[in-house]
């Protein structure tokens, strides 16, 4: 009845199972969640074979509509939610190029932050760029009524409740199993629509001098469900995703000296004396890397679904229809063939063509990225930039780093760092 379950529970994630499971049966393989059979690609080679370029489909959008119960736009008109698509595309895109300077201001308050504090002063990582992450997107997602701390801590706290559930994916069911859990889980999604649905009410019909992420919905000819949907969503894989690329991206800096030395040369050179701006942003090809060897290396997000529409075959092998279908990211970002040296932390990958044209077959980049990872290289980029040009980040002697896989990844304990100002 259990299918596989108990065995993804012993290798304490679904990313960890699969990679056992690849390695010992190859690149495809399947498995029983449940009731249900399940079949994991994990190669570059067979994501090839199955996706298809012409769908504009966010897979983990789709794990996380499932997740939170909503319809997902998948067994909707094609042609609607094709609409849908692109305005949650456009909100994005409109909202990072009216905050950007907000994203500045925010990156700017966390750099006088860490400069106030003693030299050896340990800094608690993860917590600050939450923190960080949280202030952006609900700001710009929803406004200046997030402005207010005491409305982002609020916010932090369902937004926290609802990830520790949904960002284990339900993985092990037991969510169905503990009342308690339940109930946590289910007021603090509650709550959080509540919040939206004000939002959505205050901002609906008006004019305000700054264009945020729920306007452009608003603009759009969405229902209240559709725009409350596309609001939440952004917000949970929006916050998430930003804070861990954040993460991660400066934990990594902290762990190479000769990284760090040649951003900061970058951010030098194209930035000068001046702010950064939207259009320099372009220029900083080096930190681009950087972010891209930051997702490839923490296998930010490990594993995307999608639903086997009708039947298809790989290789040799027919999915038959109403399959669900994972690609095993989170495997495919180390394996050897694609990767040299795949455990290393080397961003000067990402200056060949076909590293990229791989990382983009996955969704990290180009045309297919998910507008919510678009949007964290956008902030990541400007928190970089602000950082490295006044700091050295260092990392904390015998601190050993373990990594949580859920469906975005994280450290498991606090990572902890130390900074000194640049002379």
């Amino acid at each position: 009845r259990d299918g596989n379950l108990p065995d993804i529970i012993a290798s304490s994630s679904l990313h960890e199972f699969l990679v056992n499971l690849h390695e010992k049966y190859g690149p495809l393989v399947s498995f029983w969640f449940g009731r249900r059979l399940v079949v994991s690609l994990g190669s570059i080679d067979l994501l090839k074979q199955h996706i298809n370029p012409n769908r504009l489909l966010d897979p983990f959008e789709t794990m996380l509509k499932s997740l939170l119960r909503y319809r997902s736009s998948l067994n909707g008109d094609t042609g609607e939610s094709h609409m849908r698509r692109k305005l949650y595309e456009n909100a994005v895109t409109k909202s990072l190029q009216s905050n950007f300077a907000l994203i500045q201001k925010l990156s700017e308050e966390l750099l006088a932050k860490w400069l106030s504090l003693p030299e050896a002063q340990h800094v608690p990582l993860c917590q600050h760029m939450l923190g960080f992450a949280m202030k952006s997107v609900t700001q710009t997602a929803m406004g200046s009524s997030f402005e207010d701390d005491r409305e982002v801590i609020r916010f932090r706290r369902h937004h926290d409740a609802i990830w520790s559930e949904i960002g284990k994916g339900f993985l092990d069911g037991s969510l169905d199993k503990n009342m308690t859990r339940k109930k946590l889980y289910e007021d603090a999604l509650t709550e959080m629509e509540s919040t939206l649905r004000k939002v959505t009410k205050e901002r609906r019909g008006r004019s305000f001098n700054r264009h945020v992420f729920i306007d452009t919905l608003l603009q759009g000819n969405l229902s209240d469900q559709q725009i409350l949907e596309d609001t939440m969503i952004f917000s949970l894989a929006g916050c998430i995703i930003t804070a861990n690329l954040c993460t991660w991206a400066v934990y990594f800096l902290t762990t190479s000296e000769d990284v760090q030395q040649n951003l900061y040369k970058e951010v030098d050179r194209v930035l000068g004396k001046g702010p950064i701006t939207h259009e320099k942003i372009e220029q900083l090809r080096y930190c681009r890397q950087v972010l891209c060897e930051t997702v490839r290396t923490a296998k930010l997000t490990p594993i995307a679904a999608q639903l086997q529409e009708l039947e298809g075959r790989v290789d040799q092998h027919t999915i038959p229809k109403e399959t669900l279908v994972l690609y095993a990211l989170g495997v495919m970002l180390q394996g050897s063939s694609s990767w040299p040296s795949p455990y290393k932390f080397d961003p000067e990958r990402f200056s060949e063509e076909s590293a990229m044209k791989n990382l983009s077959l996955l969704g990290f980049s180009g045309s297919q990225e998910c507008p919510e990872l678009r949007f964290a290289y956008m902030v990541a980029t400007v928190l970089l930039s602000v950082l490295v040009r006044k700091l050295y980040l260092h990392p904390v002697k015998g601190q050993v780093m373990e990594t949580k896989y859920e469906l975005v990844t994280s450290p498991k304990e606090e990572a902890w760092i130390t900074v000194s100002k640049r002379s």
